[in-house]
């Protein structure tokens, strides 16, 4: 009973031992700490620095078209795609494993 109590108890201290700071990789010391290098070097490398909070429409953009197709798909209105050539005479083709 008593090299029970003693393994549990000193099991208890080793995991106690185990938490905090010592784990954590960037709390070490001479390790590498983030500190926001990443996202200062991008801002610096864009032409207009405002463009990393709000980009900027590319100037041949249907914005319109887009919008108006992601409407329908929320309202669940999506259109149909329009018949072309290379769709009319594969109505028995099969995708997967060739002709059967």
């Amino acid at each position: 009973m008593k090299t029970i109590r003693i393994t549990v108890l000193g099991t208890a201290l080793l995991l106690g031992a185990c938490t905090g700071s010592g784990l954590d990789p960037y709390s070490r010391e001479g390790n590498w700490r983030p500190n926001g290098a990443n996202e200062a070097n991008l801002i610096q490398m864009l032409a207009t620095p405002t463009d990393y909070t709000q980009g900027q429409a590319a100037p041949d953009a249907m914005g319109e078209l887009a919008t108006a197709a992601v409407q329908r798909l929320l309202q669940d209105r999506v259109r149909n795609l329009p018949a072309s050539a290379t769709t009319q005479g594969m109505a028995g083709a099969s995708g997967i494993g060739g002709a059967q």
